[in-house]
């Protein structure tokens, strides 16, 4: 297995460069190189060619490459399927937006939380990424980016946000980022410090892991809590989602509650809207009736927060269906009259699969075959 040189200290890759009978400049040239994300050695123009395929043979540069990648038809969404060294896969989307360049990362390879609408749990935990790993993620889509504006596609003609590099990170890919907690926190605070990335820009999405959500609190930065939701009742909730069995909605909302409060932040509520088909095949709303609205805006009156409500995204697995555009709009119009900031997510990258595990489930079934 070669070794990956993005994983090296200066001293080890000072070390990696001389013992090749190079001068030591050749490893901060290499390491400039891999601040920018470069996939291969190939793209390290100032080294010399037969320097280039020498180290290509010895090394590699990443902790992932690209296996896949998948462009939206409106060029705003880009997904990429990455393997690591040990050849696990997992996902990144990077999302062109007008505000900015957002990249939403894995935090883990598989999942363990059991979701029964979700795919990324459908392979189980594989194992968790390294900061690094998580890390490299965000330079695929930077070097995306760069490349992007070399070659002048998907560059916006009004010279807005976009155009520039990754300016936003949500930790909300495949995975619970707060089972891997110590990386995730490594992970912001160099994305902070390398790439500076605010802490404000940064935001970590959990199911309900209680002692993650404390954690997040005693390491004490600004950055931005959502909470996976899906459902206003224990009941309801401990139906689909396994974890509220050990993490009651009460004790989940009272630690977010900490968290916001003590960085004056608003959290950030994420609630899939599902349906389920009956005998007659017709779509019955599961979660997203108007009583669920109502018994939803009981349960978050009075918070400093806002309601992203998603339509659920196919996975042929799982025995759910989309609703309506009107049972959504409802369900909105409900949460809006009783007080609460509530937003439709805009759907990105549908036509590529975009919602998180979809491309890596789909591309084993693939290998399976």
């Amino acid at each position: 297995m070669k070794p990956v040189l993005f994983n090296f200290t200066d001293a080890e890759l000072s070390e990696f460069v001389t013992a090749r009978g190079l001068p030591k400049f050749r490893a901060t040239q290499i390491r400039e190189w891999l601040g920018r994300g470069a996939p291969d050695f190939a793209s390290m123009k100032n080294l010399p060619e037969t320097l280039r395929r020498d180290l290509d043979d010895a090394a590699q540069t990443l902790p992932c490459k690209i296996v896949r990648r998948l462009d939206s038809g409106d060029g705003e969404t880009t997904k990429f399927l990455l393997e690591m060294q040990d050849g696990e896969q997992i996902e990144c989307v990077l999302m062109r937006t007008t505000y900015g360049n957002s990249v939403c990362v894995s935090s883990q390879a598989g999942c363990a939380m059991g979701c029964r609408f979700c795919a990324s749990t459908l392979l189980g935990l594989k194992r968790n990424l390294t900061a690094n790993e998580i890390f490299a993620q965000v330079l695929v889509a930077q070097w995306e980016l760069r490349r992007n504006r070399a070659d002048k596609t998907n560059v916006r003609p009004n010279g807005d946000a976009n155009n520039g590099d990754v300016s936003h990170i949500v930790i909300m890919g495949t995975g619970e980022p707060l089972q891997n907690t110590e990386n995730v926190i490594d992970f912001i605070e160099r994305a902070n410090k390398d790439l500076g990335i605010g802490w404000r820009r940064i935001t970590v999405s959990t199911c309900g892991i209680v002692p993650g959500i404390r954690r997040l609190i005693e390491w004490g930065r600004p950055i931005n809590l959502a909470i996976s939701l899906h459902a206003p009742t224990d009941e309801l909730r401990g139906q689909i989602m396994p974890i509220n069995n050990k993490y009651k909605l009460g004790e989940v909302l009272a630690a977010a509650d900490d968290f916001t409060n003590l960085h004056n932040r608003q959290l950030m509520i994420e609630y899939i809207l599902l349906g389920r088909k009956n005998s007659d095949g017709e779509t019955e709303l599961y979660n997203a009736t108007e009583e669920h609205a109502e018994k939803l805006a009981t349960l978050l009156h009075g918070k400093n927060c806002m309601v992203n409500l998603i339509p659920w995204n196919a996975v042929d697995e799982r025995d759910f269906a989309s609703p309506s555009g009107n049972a959504v709009h409802r369900f909105q119009d409900t949460l809006i009259r009783r007080g609460i900031h509530t937003r439709i997510r805009r759907e990105r990258g549908t036509d590529i699969g975009s919602a998180c595990g979809q491309l890596r489930l789909n591309n084993a079934k693939k290998n399976e075959k």
